[in-house]
């Protein structure tokens, strides 16, 4: 901390969503969920999570809240709050500064809506100075097929996320699309967590498994 990621190791849940599934609207029992919660939060502190939509809402977190806000981005200025972005292949991106942090999910949405940026402005309003950011794990752009008319509509706006699978169809490269965004911001990035959450056993992936948990971007102050 002040950022982490987890896996999918080291919670109770069984089956598809063994072991650390944080996701609470996957299918999985509620109760299970809550003790794998309570073991993160055990180690990182009281987490806020959200009620993602592939939106660009923003929630400011004054409180911890059992009501997890509907946003795809948390914000805070208050030390102690660990905010909490689940993903299973979206970016989950992290966005620290001496004075707010940030958690944001960021899906093909997330990027042509401008999640990232909208919520870096608000940080900025609300004082921050230094703004860094961490990309999490993500599915990377040999794992992202799409069709040709998204491949087409995402490229339009962002050439850099131009990509093809192994087998040479369309594909789009979220989390390289995401870093030019960011670099353009002027934003300092870290992408040293960047596992693909396809290729990588170790994580949740609705793209490769259907059915799954969930694994979270962890940040506070």
């Amino acid at each position: 901390m002040p950022v982490t990621f987890t896996n999918r190791h080291g919670g109770v849940s069984q089956g598809v969503y063994s072991s650390l599934n944080l996701g609470d609207h996957v299918g999985d029992d509620g109760a299970v969920v809550l003790r794998n919660r309570e073991v993160v939060s055990a180690i990182h502190g009281p987490m806020q999570f959200m009620n993602q939509v592939h939106g660009n809402r923003i929630a400011i977190i004054e409180e911890i809240t059992d009501e997890a806000p509907t946003a795809d981005a948390l914000v805070t200025g208050i030390p102690g709050i660990t905010l909490a972005v689940m993903v299973a292949d979206c970016i989950p991106l992290l966005l620290t500064s001496k004075e707010v942090v940030a958690a944001v999910h960021v899906g093909r949405r997330g990027l042509v809506n401008s999640v990232a940026i909208k919520t870096i402005e608000l940080m900025r309003e609300m004082g921050a100075q230094d703004i860094s950011a961490t990309i999490g794990p993500a599915i990377c752009g040999r794992c992202y097929e799409v069709s040709a008319e998204i491949h087409q509509e995402v490229i339009s706006l962002f050439p850099s996320a131009d990509s093809r699978t192994n087998s040479g169809s369309f594909a789009l490269d979220l989390p390289k699309a995401l870093l030019a965004v960011l670099h353009d911001a002027g934003i300092a990035v870290d992408i040293s967590h960047g596992a693909c959450t396809v290729e990588d056993a170790d994580l949740f992936s609705y793209r490769r498994d259907g059915i799954t948990g969930r694994q979270a971007g962890l940040v506070r102050l």
